[in-house]
């Protein structure tokens, strides 16, 4: 944004330069670093052409890859990544995407032509694909299949299915977290603003790795009250918290570590003894007043 600013202000200072020298003799002079106003002709014409260039690129560029290994490296590159397979720049939905990525900055977006990376990925058609490393999905949405394309539509497609190492919950994520494959939650359930609330987010966003494909990790922000519904589902209020527990999609079950340090050794076996099955004979959070394993 600034860049072509910065360009647009130069190319007026150049011309107004240029206006109020109009007699001078029009040579480039090096001997000081500086130009003359033939110099200023010079600029005049190179400073259009690179705001032209910023201002098509940061209008409608998105990285293209252009084979296999430039693909995967792109899908390796972050947590969740959106990538466009369109047959060319007049297929449809290929604006809109363009359009969306631009209003989600948090996930990167590329586009991609090769049909060979398309097979490797089991792409046959125009499709927008999203690439998640915390449950090792890949979300399609085959453009052939949609009534309509809008962006205000993808932009939703993408951060419904924004889906990461810990996701914060909320009526948005909600649908991308109980739409995995993966039906086990891991949940910190943490007011946002206390003393730590960073630490065990960032904790725990680093154990999760550990359990891709076995435990979704889910932020519960307790400081809002949209979510009391879900503490009170684990038999806690606000100050109860921060709390670690376990909700199994499966069985519609749910669990709590004891209170104590929230340390990633006791998470780590939290999350082992439901692997396991240790968890099975336990009751439940929530069931009585003793509510823990």
């Amino acid at each position: 944004m600034l860049f072509p600013l910065f360009l647009s202000l130069l190319v007026s200072s150049a011309i107004a330069t240029e206006e109020g020298m109009s007699g001078a003799v029009l040579v480039p002079s090096t001997s000081r670093g500086v130009y003359t106003p033939a110099g200023l002709l010079h600029l005049r014409f190179i400073v259009n052409v690179c705001l032209s260039l910023s201002l098509s690129l940061s209008e409608s560029a998105l990285p293209r890859l252009t084979d296999i290994k430039a693909a995967e490296a792109f899908i390796d590159s972050a947590e969740v990544v959106v990538i466009g397979f369109f047959e060319g720049e007049d297929s449809h939905g290929y604006k809109e995407l363009v359009e969306a990525a631009k209003r989600v900055d948090t996930v990167p977006a590329a586009l991609c032509t090769e049909k060979e990376v398309w097979a490797d990925l089991n792409i046959t058609s125009d499709t927008i694909t999203i690439f998640r490393k915390a449950d090792n999905s890949q979300e399609n949405l085959v453009l052939a299949e949609a009534k309509k394309v809008e962006t205000d539509g993808l932009v939703n497609f993408i951060t419904i299915n924004e889906v990461r190492y810990i996701t914060e919950y909320n009526q948005v994520s909600a649908v991308g977290l109980f739409h995995s494959e993966v039906k086990s939650h891991l949940l910190l359930l943490v007011n946002r603003g206390s003393k730590e609330y960073t630490e065990l987010k960032d904790r725990l966003r680093a154990l999760a790795p550990e359990f891709t494909g076995k435990f979704l990790f889910v932020l519960v922000n307790g400081a809002l009250k949209s979510n009391s519904r879900s503490l009170g589902y684990f038999g806690l209020k606000t100050r109860d918290l921060p709390r670690v527990g376990i909700y199994d999609g499966h069985s519609d079950r749910k669990w709590l570590l004891p209170e104590g340090d929230i340390s990633t050794e006791r998470v780590r076996e939290f999350c082992q003894s439901f692997l396991r099955g240790d968890l099975k004979e336990v009751k439940e959070a929530g069931e009585e007043a003793k509510t823990e394993l």
